[in-house]
């Protein structure tokens, strides 16, 4: 363990991935913590005391923010807009043909979608911006229990200045998780989605020891450690498909012949359901935001964004097993694997090449995924239930959270094995 960590920095190019991703991480916090100006920081106290004890629209948003968005920090919003637009984008794909167009483009249709999921980002962030500052100051999405009101100097010039500065941190959240795609290691998204998500749960933990004693806290521990186990098992399961290759001859030298395998991986959407699911689920809260009507408030905190609500635990399932499917059929396409298997020389031992391969790898691709979908939603929805049954509310969407931390770092460690086997060093997980 200790021998492969040091092979690690013994890579000029693999440490300064490293390095530098650990350095956008620590701006992204540094920025989550920093509070926008006119702000009244009572009214900030007030907030953050709401979403530790009731829970609800404001506990979720909050848990995929760091802990940004109670301290109306620069980065309150986190990297959720962006999340929420790439959705829409990939939707729209569906049912606008011109985005569909862009798809089949290559790199440059890909540019072309890149540049409007970043439009849609920032103006998204803007109503969200101006939605959560007016519930905040009015405390309606706090319940009505801040007495404080949020903004010291509610006119339209210092509204417009917080709101702007919300949108701003936004952008350069989006900025920070492209440089870490392109210079660092992993997806920069993903690993955003991390941090945010593994700074709130020592303080989680604390909260539960506090109220529930060590005897509980124990048994969420097991519960956790046995979770972590069932996603590295399952995320390292594949279903492999044989492909022998013709041989061919060509002068006085010999081509092809050689057999090889197409690995699909149980869970081949990795934790991107997850993800999109809890995107979707931010929408009714976006809604409370903007309609502050009290009766579609309560019923959203009720029941859309609490983890031990029937309507909660059968929405999210549903959710999470139809973008399982949605997800891999982006990025596993049948007939286009096909195609190339053929063009290759290639085929399926007991499968004619083309229509028929299709048929098959499109067959078995949706005979994995229902196991890994449903086990996606079974690690998502078991510990919310647990948590129900102990009568614990402050702990936000655990499975969710430990499916995310676990998966993301899954998927970094596996790129960084592959950064040590190029150059024949032993990996993490080899």
């Amino acid at each position: 363990m200790f021998a492969n960590l040091k092979n690690v920095f013994k890579v000029p190019d693999l440490r300064n991935k490293i390095l530098f991703t650990f350095f956008v991480v620590i701006l992204y916090r540094l920025g989550a913590n920093i509070t926008v100006p006119g702000i009244d920081f009572g009214a900030i106290q007030q907030i953050q005391e709401r979403a530790e004890t009731q829970g609800g629209a404001l506990a979720f948003l909050n848990l995929f923010s760091g802990g940004a968005l109670t301290q109306m920090a620069v980065f309150a919003l986190g990297i959720m807009p962006y999340i929420t637009s790439s959705i829409i984008m990939q939707l729209l794909a569906v049912v606008i043909p011109k985005v569909e167009q862009w798809q089949k483009q290559g790199v440059v249709g890909q540019k072309k979608i890149t540049q409007w999921t970043r439009y849609m980002t920032v103006g998204l962030a803007l109503i969200q911006a101006t939605g959560i500052t007016y519930q905040f100051n009015n405390g309606i999405l706090t319940g009505g229990t801040t007495t404080t009101p949020l903004v010291k100097n509610f006119d339209v010039p210092h509204v417009a200045l917080i709101v702007l500065t919300i949108t701003a941190g936004t952008a350069i959240v989006m900025w920070m998780g492209e440089l870490i795609t392109q210079r660092g290691i992993g997806n920069g998204m993903s690993i955003l989605i991390f941090a945010n998500v593994v700074s709130t749960m020592p303080a989680q933990f604390a909260t539960i020891r506090a109220e529930r004693g060590n005897v509980v806290l124990g048994v969420l521990a097991i519960l956790v450690i046995g979770m972590i186990a069932a996603i590295v098992f399952v995320e390292q399961g594949q279903r492999r498909i044989p492909v022998q290759f013709a041989k061919r001859v060509v002068g006085r030298r010999q081509y092809g012949g050689q057999s090889t395998y197409i690995p699909l991986k149980v869970n081949q959407a990795g934790v991107i359901p997850i993800i999109f699911a809890s995107a979707v689920l931010s929408f009714p809260a976006l809604i409370s935001n903007v309609v502050p009507w009290r009766p579609l408030v309560d019923f959203i905190n009720g029941n859309l964004l609490q983890p031990d609500n029937f309507v909660y635990i059968a929405i999210f399932g549903v959710l999470v097993v139809f973008f399982t499917y949605f997800y891999t059929a982006i990025t596993f396409n049948p007939a286009q694997q096909a195609d190339l298997i053929r063009k290759q020389g290639g085929f399926i031992p007991g499968i004619r090449p083309g229509p028929s391969t299709e048929r098959h790898l499109g067959t078995i691709l949706n005979r994995i995924t229902l196991p890994g979908s449903l086990f996606l939603a079974a690690v998502a929805l078991v510990p919310s239930i647990a948590l129900a049954l102990y009568g614990i509310d402050t702990f936000a969407f655990g499975g969710t959270s430990i499916l995310i931390a676990v998966g993301v770092a899954l998927e970094t460690m596996k790129q960084v094995d592959s950064q040590l086997m190029m150059r024949n060093y032993e990996g993490f997980l080899s």
